[in-house]
């Protein structure tokens, strides 16, 4: 529901509930809000006002054998890489806040916070940080690996390479935009990290 909810601001969704053995169809529309999580951090999320219970007997874990661990871990995969390209798509819609896109710092900053939590968290962070950078490394960017294989497709569409002045410009435009990426990111790093600098 969590999964769900938090792509799709601003959209109308149907749900199907049971609600005391008798089956109902509901429409929401998730808002987009500002919040802190656990650690303070300020995050963008999209909310219907539905919260989940934390009582012990409602916590479940559950184990499966290798197969369908391996599978599992296919999915997560999945919803990661489905989610980043929501996310970007909801950057140009204006349905998710573009401060959200953190670098280094905040990477580091995170993985300290999480560390905290204990192995297993840590394990999920890095698995998912792996997953959104071999991601970002295949975007068609020249300076990128999706850029090197960008070049190769319009090899083998035309036959020949690209010339070496096509491929320099390219390079230079792939190198800017990286470069006003991480400019971007630290910036978004350095204003979430000032306030809590200037707190302590």
């Amino acid at each position: 529901m969590q999964r769900v909810v938090s792509g799709n601001a601003g959209r109308t969704l149907t749900f199907q509930i049971d609600r005391g053995g008798a089956p109902m169809t509901l429409t929401a529309t998730p808002a987009l809000k500002q919040g802190k999580d656990g650690f303070g951090n300020n995050f963008c999320h999209a909310v219907l006002g539905v919260s989940r219970s934390m009582t012990p007997n409602d916590i479940k874990t559950e184990h499966v054998d290798p197969f369908t661990a391996v599978w599992l871990g296919v999915k997560e995969t999945w919803f990661i890489i489905d989610r980043t390209f929501s996310y970007i798509g909801g950057l140009f819609a204006g349905r998710e806040c573009a401060d959200q896109l953190g670098g280094p710092i905040r990477i580091a900053q995170i993985s300290g916070q999480v560390a905290s939590l204990g192995f297993m968290p840590v394990l999920h962070l890095a698995a998912m940080l792996s997953v959104s950078i071999g991601l970002l490394n295949l975007f068609p960017v020249p300076l990128l690996d999706g850029g090197h294989l960008l070049f190769y497709i319009f090899e083998a569409v035309r036959g020949r390479p690209l010339s070496a002045r096509a491929q320099e410009i390219g390079f230079r435009i792939g190198f800017a935009i990286v470069v006003m990426l991480m400019i971007f990111t630290v910036f978004n790093d350095t204003i979430q990290l000032l306030p809590r600098l200037w707190a302590s």
